[in-house]
């Protein structure tokens, strides 16, 4: 399937390229979300026309996510948790969980944006990201603690 992008994707391409996907790929994430417009001689001219207004869009939304990733860097988070033997948790720490943590904390973050290397499992510092834009990450850190029972 051939698309042109309108926004830019990661690991894909920026605003204008032309793409080949597969055609799940396209049909059910890209083109739903407007984030690419099917490849043919119609849309290259919408395309073309508004070209510089899309572009200006992705210049605003990469300094809003650079903004944003300065405010966060470093930021610390804290949550206690019960546990099993003062060490291992019931259960782990989602990113739901995180998000909702952000957002007390006064940073609005969708759950799909916080990004977990491993899943935290036990009491203690653990290192995670947020990718605010496909160039933009911010890393922060959950210091989980136990809860005294």
């Amino acid at each position: 399937m051939q698309l042109i992008l309108l926004e830019r994707v990661e690991r894909l391409g920026n605003v204008g390229d032309e793409v080949t996907v597969k055609s799940g790929y396209g049909r059910n994430f890209l083109l739903p979300r407007g984030k690419a417009t099917l490849a043919n001689a119609a849309n290259r001219k919408v395309f073309e026309r508004r070209r510089k207004q899309l572009e200006e869009q992705q210049l605003d939304a990469l300094g809003h996510a650079q903004v944003l990733a300065k405010k966060l860097a470093g930021l610390s988070l804290s949550i206690t948790r019960a546990t099993s033997d003062g060490e291992h948790l019931y259960g782990s720490v989602s990113t739901h969980e995180l998000a909702d943590l952000l957002g007390e904390a006064g940073h609005e973050v969708e759950r799909r944006q916080v990004i977990l290397d491993d899943a935290i499992k036990m009491v203690g510092e653990h290192p995670f990201r947020v990718r605010l834009h496909p160039d933009v990450t911010a890393d922060l850190t959950l210091m989980v603690e136990s809860e005294n029972v």
